[in-house]
């Protein structure tokens, strides 16, 4: 960023306008200035306006080492935790961020909104009383469709499989809108997401409907709309998994993908999304744990200077936050914990995501910068990047937790959900089921059997407990063995590749099994709406719609 590389001069100049007001500002459409309030949101003041790089590197001037190091660090909190210990994290290790992990259903009396909000308006009160007196990140990894972290009481959106099937860019964009609202309301201003991975590989698990799927332009055109919807709420939004995550099979969490594509195949197929995310100004991109052996062989692209500073900074022209993917994966781990965030740091990444011992990582960090492997200009401009988006989200009023779950947003997101049924065989024109119904599912999916029972009933079908025609519910990352023989409707609720070998007259992708998904199917399958989605990846022996062409 520009103000690592300003004069000391102007610096301290900055640093003077800084001390004379506790005003948090910085330039913005939405509000040209803005005074901080409890929550850690903004309200209109009328202090003058900094430019957020301005601000970041004034206050990055006037840090300790341990308050720089403290920016780069992002450890876990999990949302069921005791929201006065995880503070004493934030205090104790000057952090610049945390991602929240878990799902809030976990949490003992239920997980709901204001219990997030709580949690981190308490994150908040902590990160007040640091010297950059500015307010936290607070991310978390809400992708929606099977990587969600907070699911009670926030409206779900279909996965990212579900807005590829709909094609309705306009749909993605107010649907991630809406999201991004819900999200700040209960203290959230970091998402990573979205998914920009092409599906190459059919069958690929390890991300299967988190990507919007297998051709780059379209997948470009949905990660650009829920960039664009995301950050208008002030939710900053990341693509993810640099350099692409969709030609391998292998997870990980658990083991390094190679991927063995060509220079020129990466730039053509994999690229493309990413490019679109940062054209459209994501304001953070997530390194992935991948082997490119077309540019750095043997070298996670998380740790790869040649694939994050030659390939990202330099040639696609990113500017934002880099952050890696979860340092506790198995790919990073090869190094002890200190020495994984030196070498994370030096190859290019600001923030460290999840180090596995942040004791560890932190010290790792600070011996590094007093025996000189880490320069210090290389932590100044990777804190001040942070520091910068921290500056960049403080302008957007928090809204109330009254705003959660607002019919709206659950419309934006049936609206999507309902755009996405997909027949991949059947009938178009007609109800696809007449007389009574019996609904099953595969083990696990009860509660969608359920939630589709409901939509079918309140559409005028009938529903039964034995006879009937079947209707078959196989949810994520059911095989085969789910199938069930003599079903007259089998319905994918995650990637449909398992239709191929289902034996019914009809199947039907959802991508999805929300409440909204299992509500959108029944219109179909009463006749009420026509299905309209189309698999936005093949499925071998079937047309990607038997419906929409």
């Amino acid at each position: 960023m520009r103000a690592v590389h300003r004069s000391v001069a102007r610096l301290a100049t900055v640093a003077a306008l800084l001390a004379a007001t506790v005003v948090v500002a910085c330039s913005s459409p939405q509000s040209p200035s803005v005074t901080a309030t409890p929550s850690g949101r903004a309200r209109a003041s009328s202090a003058p306006t900094l430019d957020p790089a301005e601000r970041a590197g004034a206050v990055v001037a006037q840090m300790t080492d341990a308050d720089l190091v403290g920016q780069v660090l992002m450890p876990s909190i999990r949302l069921e935790d005791p929201a006065r210990g995880s503070a004493s994290l934030v205090r104790e290790f000057r952090l610049g961020g945390v991602i929240l992990m878990g799902n809030a259903e976990d949490m003992p009396s239920g997980g709901t909104a204001a219990q997030v909000r709580a949690l981190t308006d308490e994150l908040q009160s902590a990160a007040r009383t640091l010297p950059a007196k500015v307010p936290l990140l607070v991310a978390t990894d809400q992708e929606y469709g099977w990587v969600t972290r907070i699911k009670s009481g926030m409206v779900q959106l279909p996965s990212a499989m579900a807005f590829g099937a709909a094609g309705r860019p306009d749909l993605t964009e107010a649907a991630w809108r809406g999201a991004g609202a819900e999200m700040a309301a209960v203290g959230v201003n970091v998402d990573f997401a979205p998914d920009a991975d092409v599906i190459v590989t059919p069958g690929n698990l390890v991300i299967g409907s988190r990507s919007y799927g297998s051709d780059p332009a379209a997948v470009a055109i949905q990660v650009a709309a829920a960039v664009r919807g995301l950050q208008s709420a002030g939710v900053a939004a990341t693509v993810k998994h640099f350099p692409g995550h969709g030609r391998t099979t292998v997870n990980s969490h658990t083991a390094l993908p190679v991927l063995g594509q060509s220079r020129k195949r990466l730039g053509s197929t994999d690229l493309p999304p990413f490019r679109a995310g940062i054209d459209a100004d994501s304001w953070l991109v997530m390194s992935g744990h991948l082997d490119v052996r077309a540019i750095d062989p043997g070298m996670p692209a998380s740790f790869s200077h040649k694939v994050l500073v030659d390939l990202l900074r330099r040639e696609i022209g990113f500017r934002g936050v880099v952050v890696t993917d979860a340092l506790n994966m198995a790919p990073a781990r090869r190094w002890p914990a200190g020495e994984a965030a030196v070498r994370a740091m030096l190859a290019g990444n600001d923030l460290l995501l999840m180090p596995p011992d942040l004791r560890a990582a932190r010290q790792g960090l600070l011996d590094a910068l007093k025996n000189g492997q880490l320069p210090r200009s290389r932590l100044l401009e990777a804190a001040t990047r942070v520091l910068t988006l921290r500056f960049r989200v403080v302008p957007f009023a928090q809204p109330d937790l009254s705003t959660v779950e607002l019919a709206v947003n659950r419309e934006s997101a049936k609206a999507v959900a309902m755009a996405a049924i997909t027949v991949l065989r059947g009938p178009c024109t007609e109800p696809v089921v007449r007389g009574s119904v019996r609904v099953s599912a595969s083990s696990g999916r009860d509660q969608q059997r359920q939630w589709l029972v409901q939509a079918l009933r309140a559409n005028g079908i009938t529903v039964v407990s034995s006879g009937g025609q079947l209707v078959h519910l196989i949810g994520y990352g059911d095989g085969t063995a789910e199938l069930v023989g003599g079903a007259a409707v089998t319905v994918g609720m995650d990637t449909p590749y398992v239709l191929r070998s289902a034996t019914s007259a009809v199947r039907i992708a959802t991508y999805s099994s929300t409440q909204v998904a299992m509500e959108a199917l029944a219109a179909v399958l009463a006749g009420k709406a026509t299905a309209v989605g189309r698999s936005p990846v093949a499925v071998p022996g079937l047309p990607r719609s038997a419906c929409a062409g």
